[in-house]
């Protein structure tokens, strides 16, 4: 029935863009593939992070909001942002997050849908974005990603495992899943019910979990802003807005955003939720190699490019920063 194949990216909002650079690349040990603006927002930049290639399924983007108010992590939200690792490499990631001083809690065990045990370690970012890493049977031992700042290809993290919504009701958000996005449901845990799609491995999990009562939740820094779920192309995301409308959702137009094409919709519970496209990727206009060195514009925008190079933050290459703060990052 579906044509989403799992989750594609992760955008969330944070603070200062050396500050998330600092995080996710020398802590987390990913790359920084594009940087560019919020086509929506020009004023604001966009990072996205992920794997050497910026593979759909291992990106998290961020929009910096330098002058922005906290947010507060609530209902109507993805409220946990969770990364898959080898189980391995546990071991490896405890010892970097105490290195890095990055507090965190666990390693705790649960269930994951198929019996096997997931092993966790959950913690927060420098804005107090609620995120995990999470050992999954089904991660191979062996990657094919070398992370930064030191990280091996072993121990990289090799992209997004899940989300997990905090929603009021959860049978509504459930319903959308199943019925009208084509997710199957694994499993349910107490307040929390476990949704995938595509291949039903990590990088296609959907944990809904229903926490009336809890305080909704407030946008601003430290919060997850939406989801994107991908599809292989254009035929498929049409296939799904269509869906959507016939089940009486509205959606955006689809909206070209140069290195994808997405549509967005709100689902029953108040998260936003984005389709996205795996084509075109971002080796549309600059090389794999030099991937997020430079400020990359759409054809649009480009005549504005010294307007908006004096006005945007200035966001350095992982060598600058990393010359700049010395030994403050691991190196292996």
């Amino acid at each position: 029935m579906s044509g989403i194949s799992g989750i594609h990216h992760i955008s969330s909002i944070s603070t200062s863009p050396e500050r998330t650079l600092a995080f996710y690349t020398g802590v987390l040990g990913m790359r920084l593939v594009k940087r560019t603006v919020n086509f929506d927002d020009t004023s604001t930049l966009h990072l996205y992070f992920g794997d050497h290639a910026g593979s759909p399924g291992t990106l998290l983007t961020f929009f910096p909001w330098t002058k922005g108010n906290a947010g507060r992590i609530g209902v109507g939200q993805v409220a946990v942002t969770s990364l898959a690792i080898a189980p391995a490499s546990l071991g490896y990631w405890l010892a970097r997050l105490v290195q890095s001083g990055v507090g965190y809690t666990g390693p705790s065990s649960r269930e994951a849908a198929d019996g096997s045990a997931e092993r966790v370690i959950t913690f927060s970012d420098p804005d107090g974005l609620k995120l995990e890493l999470v050992a999954h049977e089904a991660v191979p031992e062996e990657g094919t990603h070398e992370g930064m700042a030191g990280v091996t290809a072993a121990n990289a993290v090799r992209g997004v495992h899940s989300v997990t919504l905090w929603v009021e009701d959860s049978a509504r958000s459930a319903s959308m899943l199943a019925d009208t996005l084509g997710f199957r449901e694994l499993k349910e845990s107490g307040a929390t019910r476990r949704f995938t799609s595509g291949s039903g491995l990590p990088g296609s999990f959907v944990d809904v979990r229903g926490v009336g009562g809890f305080l909704g939740g407030v946008e601003g820094t430290g919060t997850v802003h939406h989801v994107a779920f991908r599809v292989p192309d254009d035929e498929s995301q049409l296939d799904v807005r269509q869906r959507l409308h016939e089940a009486g959702y509205s959606t955006t137009r689809i909206m070209d955003r140069n290195y994808f094409r997405s549509i967005y919709f709100r689902e029953p519970g108040g998260v936003l939720y984005e389709v996205a496209t795996d084509e075109p990727g971002f080796t549309i206009d600059e090389p794999l190699e030099t991937l997020g060195e430079k400020l990359m514009l759409p054809p649009r925008y480009e005549i504005d490019r010294p307007q908006l190079e004096a006005e945007l933050p200035h966001v350095p290459t992982w060598e600058e920063l990393k010359a700049e703060v010395g030994q403050s990052f691991r190196e292996e």
